[in-house]
């Protein structure tokens, strides 16, 4: 693992200005919060109902849970992230378990950069952390990797039910800039739960919205 992360040239999102640093810094002390050591039921639950076909992209992929667990099941997965501190343990994570998972880092707002699609899209707990400008901006982006066809899966914290999770979204602001672009169709919506490293079921929404 590099001892000095590579420099990030991107320009800090909402949830950077607000904290006060990047999302690389949230790896340097020990787990992140959202850093759980394993996949998300929900991810697990959408697997073994053969939600996945690949190639899948994670988006936002941390230290690679998810994408090692769906990886592990026979599907090309493909990791991105900003947080270089995140990447280099998701990929000796897959070294240790003789998983073949790719990590690369990406802005998930210009994913268009990337060059590839996908069949696939899960954004575990990626969706909420953007505001509202920035919400446009990362469906479009999504919209420029994804197959015609293809299935997202966004699970992220709900404002509705008791400790809510930070940065929590309503149902509205959820639907409202993939409806507001035409290249995505929602499929459902349905409350959820999320685990964090203090909180065994936070309130979530799980969207399955498809590319038209």
């Amino acid at each position: 693992m590099p001892s000095t992360p590579l420099p990030d040239p991107r320009p800090p999102t909402s949830h950077e200005r607000h904290v006060g640093q990047p999302w690389n810094a949230s790896y340097l002390d020990g787990p992140a919060p959202w850093d759980i050591g394993a996949p998300q039921p929900a991810v697990v639950r959408l697997a073994e109902v053969g939600g996945f076909s690949g190639p899948v992209l994670d988006v936002g992929c941390g230290t690679g849970d998810n994408a090692l667990f769906i990886a592990a099941r026979g599907l090309p997965v493909f990791g991105v992230d900003v947080a270089e501190t995140a990447l280099a343990i998701a990929r000796q994570a897959a070294d240790d378990r003789d998983v073949d998972v790719d990590f690369a880092m990406a802005d998930a707002l210009h994913l268009q950069r990337l060059y590839r699609r996908f069949e696939t899209i899960l954004d575990c707990g990626l969706f909420h952390t953007f505001d509202e400008v920035e919400r446009i901006e990362y469906v479009a982006s999504l919209a420029s990797v994804a197959d015609d066809g293809a299935t997202l899966y966004v699970l992220c914290f709900s404002d509705i039910g008791a400790d809510t999770g930070t940065h929590p979204v309503s149902k509205k602001a959820l639907t409202s800039p993939f409806a507001d672009n035409p290249a995505w169709q929602i499929t459902t919506i349905a409350p959820e739960h999320l685990r964090t490293r203090f909180h065994d079921s936070t309130p979530a929404w799980l969207a399955t919205i498809v590319r038209r």
